[in-house]
């Protein structure tokens, strides 16, 4: 059997990031359980890019991130939160994928916060924007 290709994808554009390290730890503990093959990107390295508005013009490291999304066998996203949704580059970046290619797809859902007005943003924010791409 081959290992699931994961694909970690942090929405913070700054680093160190508390996001990227819950990523990576979601990460971790699923390499435990199970073989994985990890890749995993985040705004800090691809964000000075995201001024495209259709995918053909996009650079090729952001390119490759989408299509490397779109192919995994399995997604683990996360945003800081902001005015209590996710940041507008975390949704510039999902708004690239191709719904058909989440279809289906496991997603662990996470975010970090300041504080508990924040402990909702991936119930009533990240849930519904993946539930749209029957992932």
């Amino acid at each position: 059997m081959r290992p699931a290709r994961i694909v970690a994808f942090s929405g913070n554009v700054r680093r160190p990031s508390r996001t990227r390290a819950l990523v990576e730890a979601v990460a971790a503990e699923l390499g435990r359980r199970r073989p994985i093959d990890l890749k995993v990107y985040d705004l800090a390295e691809i964000g000075t890019g995201l001024g495209a508005t259709a995918r053909e013009a996009l650079p090729l490291p952001i390119a490759h991130m989408i299509e490397a999304i779109e192919a995994s066998d399995g997604l683990i996203v996360g945003s800081p939160v902001h005015n209590g949704s996710y940041s507008g580059l975390f949704k510039h970046v999902i708004d690239f994928l191709d719904p058909a290619a989440l279809a289906g797809k496991p997603v662990a859902l996470t975010a970090t916060g300041g504080g508990p007005r924040h402990a909702l943003m991936v119930e009533h924010q990240l849930r519904p924007l993946f539930g749209f791409f029957t992932a």
